[in-house]
């Protein structure tokens, strides 16, 4: 049995905003990340398990117990903000330590933990530093501790690393998916990047308009996109249309495409995702076997990212592409013809809707 179990929740905000029927289980143990856009409703799904919010129908089930007759303070649960919420009266000692101390803990006991806790964030010595001295990861490390304190049975995190710019987001995020797998504290988590959602998750449950649209593992969700939403939010544009043919594959626009494992009848109209990684340049005399397509088209733009360029390349059916490229030398100039064969592996169908 799961541990936490959201079970047909529903709310309703003034006819402006519905949570829709939302259902989700979260093993022990486990982190579940919350994705999606502004205003989705993750957060206020969130604050509703928390008990800071009350639900018009349905049940939160924690351990098998229904929650809707306990307050937030009993629920054991830690929380964390995306603003801190430090105190800022208090020194990093007393901001770890609230919540043992209004639990009226020993002296000693409470001395213990905070140091513990503060090893665990990689933040030993900091106990007298003031909060107003903290940087912004080291005021992230510090909230995450506090909320660690009293070892709750479950951590809700609201978009943690939000406030942080995006080399310190990156960076702490690998701490805190270190940190929270070494305590092993079950974890709810919302985010609106899917590049965080990827890094921390076990389980991604997608949210568009006050709905679930997707739930699935990380590798699942990129590879396998429950909808054209769906891949679009996970900045996916490579997205195009098709028709199941009699030969197996997808008649498109481009002539024929293969991706893998085609099980929707002939006939059937269909999206076809190309996946970023899905495209390798080639020879302009290559004669495509079978099984593969080969386009032609001119790059109209080239992003240089680091470890690989993007290249968004206007093809010859005036569809224009993005595909990303780990080259030994400089791309393609822009305005120049290539030719690129498409790689089935890094193909989705994804099924018309309606």
């Amino acid at each position: 049995m799961a541990l936490l179990e959201v079970v047909d929740i529903f709310k309703d905000y003034d006819g402006v905003f519905t949570l829709d029927k939302i259902n989700l289980r979260l093993d022990a143990g486990k982190l579940l990340c919350l994705l999606g856009p502004s205003g989705c409703g993750k957060t206020s799904l969130l604050r509703i398990i928390a008990g800071l919010e009350k639900t018009d129908s349905g049940a939160v089930i924690f351990d098998g117990k229904d929650l809707s007759r306990i307050p937030p303070h009993r629920r054991g649960f830690g929380m964390m903000f995306q603003d801190f919420s430090l105190f800022p009266h208090k020194n990093v000692f007393d901001n770890v330590a609230f919540a043992l101390q209004l639990k009226k803990q020993p002296r000693k006991d409470i001395t213990r933990r905070v140091k513990e806790l503060l090893h665990l964030v990689g933040l030993e010595g900091f106990e007298m530093r003031h909060v107003s001295r903290l940087s912004g990861g080291e005021s992230q490390r510090v909230a995450l501790a506090r909320s660690l304190a009293s070892q709750p049975q479950l951590l809700m995190l609201d978009e943690p690393l939000g406030s942080l710019d995006r080399v310190l987001r990156e960076r702490l995020m690998v701490d805190l998916y270190r940190i929270i797998k070494q305590v092993g504290v079950t974890t709810l988590y919302v985010t609106h990047d899917h590049a965080e959602a990827f890094t921390m998750a076990d389980v991604v449950t997608v949210m568009n308009n006050g709905k679930v649209v997707q739930m699935d593992q990380p590798e699942t969700l990129y590879r396998r996109p429950a909808n054209e939403l769906v891949a679009r939010f996970l900045g996916f544009n490579n997205l195009v249309k098709g028709v199941v043919a009699d030969s197996g594959g997808i008649k498109s626009a481009f002539g024929m495409l293969y991706p893998q494992n085609i099980s929707a009848p002939r006939g059937t109209r269909v999206t076809i995702l190309l996946r970023p990684e899905g495209a390798r340049i080639i020879d302009a005399g290559h004669t495509a076997d079978s099984g593969e397509t080969v386009i032609r088209g001119t790059i109209k733009q080239r992003t240089f990212k680091g470890g690989h360029f993007n290249l968004s390349v206007e093809t010859d059916p005036g569809m224009e592409l993005s595909f990303d490229f780990i080259l030994d030398s400089l791309p393609p100039a822009i305005g120049q013809n290539v030719w690129l064969l498409l790689k089935p592996s890094a193909m989705s169908l994804i099924p018309e809707s309606g």
